[in-house]
C-alpha cells in the first residue's frame, strides 16, 4: 500500500539551529498519528514542511506518491491536506452555519455563498458537519459566542468542509475543560473512520485517550515510536520529555 504521507529524511535549518535533522515519517491512508516532543523538538516546523510554508533544505515530502517539494501553501491545501493551528481562527462575526458555508468546498465568492439558494447536496453536507462537531443546535449563533471549545469544534468543521485526506490538528485540546477535551476526543475518532490525521499535543491522557500511534520528537528526529504505554516506558522519552 502506498503512503498516504511520506516524510523522507527532511532536514531545515534556521540561521546555523537545525530545527528538523534527517527527519522521516510515514502515514497510512486512514491512519490517525499522534505527534509529541518537548518544546523546539521540530513539531510545527514539520507540519510547516508538509503545508508547505517552509521549504526543506534537504529531503522530500511525498502526498499520494506526489512530491510536493515545487508546490506552495495553497497547491497543498487543495491536494488535500488541511491544517489547524492552536488557536481557532473562526469568523466571528458571521454564524456557524455561514463560517461553514465559507469553507464548503466549492464557489467561494462570499456572497454568493452566503446568500445564494444552497442546493440539496451541499445542505445535506453542512448539516452532516454540525452533527458531527455537536453544533446543530447554535448553527444561527455568533461564533464570537461560542466557548473556546467550540471554536475549536467549528474550525475543524471548517477543514472538513474542504474535504480534505490529511488533517493536521495543532494542539486541539488546549485550554478546554474535561469535558471538551473528551468531546474533541471523541470527534476525531469519527474523523477518522474517514480522513487521516496527525494530531500534535502535549495533552499525554488526550493522547492516551485516542489509543493511536505515537511519535515522539526531539531535536529535530525520531526520538521513540509506538504505542503511549511504550513510549512512556523508554527511558529517552522519559529523560527528555515526560520527566520533566
Amino acid at each position: 500500500m502506498t503512503p498516504l504521507l511520506s516524510v523522507e529524511a527532511v532536514s531545515v535549518t534556521f540561521d546555523g539551529f537545525c530545527a528538523l535533522n534527517a527527519l522521516s515519517l510515514i502515514l497510512a491512508p486512514g491512519e490517525m498519528r499522534a505527534v509529541i516532543g518537548p518544546n523546539g523538538a521540530g513539531k510545527t516546523t514539520m507540519m510547516d514542511v508538509i503545508t508547505g510554508k517552509t521549504k526543506p533544505g534537504q529531503g522530500r515530502v511525498l502526498f499520494n506518491g506526489q512530491d510536493l517539494s515545487g508546490s506552495d501553501e495553497t497547491a497543498i491545501a487543495r491536494m488535500g491536506i488541511g491544517r489547524k493551528f492552536q488557536k481557532p481562527t473562526v469568523f466571528e462575526a458571521l454564524t456557524v452555519q455561514e463560517n461553514l458555508q465559507l469553507a464548503l468546498r466549492g464557489p467561494r465568492q462570499p456572497f454568493a455563498v452566503l446568500f445564494a439558494r444552497e442546493d440539496a447536496e451541499r445542505r445535506a453536507r453542512l448539516d452532516e458537519i454540525l452533527q458531527l462537531i455537536h453544533l446543530s443546535a447554535l448553527c444561527d449563533r455568533q461564533a464570537a459566542i461560542l466557548s473556546h471549545g467550540q471554536k475549536q469544534w467549528l474550525e475543524i468543521g471548517m477543514l472538513l468542509a474542504q474535504e480534505p485526506e490529511l488533517l493536521l490538528l495543532d494542539e486541539p485540546v488546549a485550554g478546554l475543560s474535561d469535558a471538551e477535551t473528551e468531546q474533541t476526543a471523541t470527534l476525531l475518532r469519527a474523523i477518522s473512520r474517514t480522513r487521516s490525521i496527525v494530531v500534535v499535543e502535549h495533552d499525554i491522557a488526550f493522547i492516551r485517550s485516542l489509543d493511536v500511534p505515537v511519535t515522539v520528537l526531539h531535536e529535530g528526529r525520531v526520538l521513540a515510536e509506538g504505542s503511549m504505554d511504550d513510549v512512556a516506558a523508554d527511558p529517552r522519552v522519559v529523560e527528555v520529555y515526560l520527566g520533566r
